[in-house]
């Protein structure tokens, strides 16, 4: 898909806020308004594109001077990345999530592309099966254990 759709561009504008001062505030009504949208749309473009699991923290204030204050995590090293992630970790990850932070790991340089999607192929569903939730939060605990001893 060549052309961007609009949640697409409202990505785009709160990462250049990000970019800009490590911390966007937003008032939801405001960018609904620019982007010609519903606040729904809104809601749905941060809690899809800005999760925990992709390396931010949403605060959200509701009432008439309500705001949403998007913050990109940022770690002193990657020892404290890696155990940040490690300390988060349940029995059970979705794909989506197992995805993201595979993602993560790659912005922050601590895995290659190519490693990235060598653990991708090997951690869908159609290939773990059932008990896919259970053995990728396993997997990724393997994997940021053995990172963080490399680091």
């Amino acid at each position: 898909m060549a052309s961007k759709n609009t949640s697409d561009s409202i990505e785009e504008y709160i990462k250049q806020l990000l970019a800009q001062s490590g911390i966007a505030e937003i008032k939801r009504s405001n960018l609904a308004d620019a982007f010609r949208v519903v606040p729904s749309q809104i809601n749905y473009v941060i809690k899809t594109r800005f999760t925990e699991s992709r390396g931010y923290v949403v605060e959200s204030k509701r009432g008439g001077g309500g705001y949403i204050r998007i913050e990109k995590v940022c770690f002193s090293d990657q020892h404290q990345m890696l155990g940040s992630l490690l300390a988060t970790i349940g029995d059970r990850i979705s794909e989506q999530v197992f995805t993201d932070l595979i993602q993560l790991l790659f912005e922050e340089k601590i895995i290659s592309r190519r490693e990235g999607q060598i653990i991708l192929a090997t951690s869908s569903d159609d290939v773990l099966g059932q008990e896919g939730p259970e053995i990728r939060a396993r997997m990724l605990r393997k994997i940021l254990q053995r990172l963080d001893r490399k680091g």
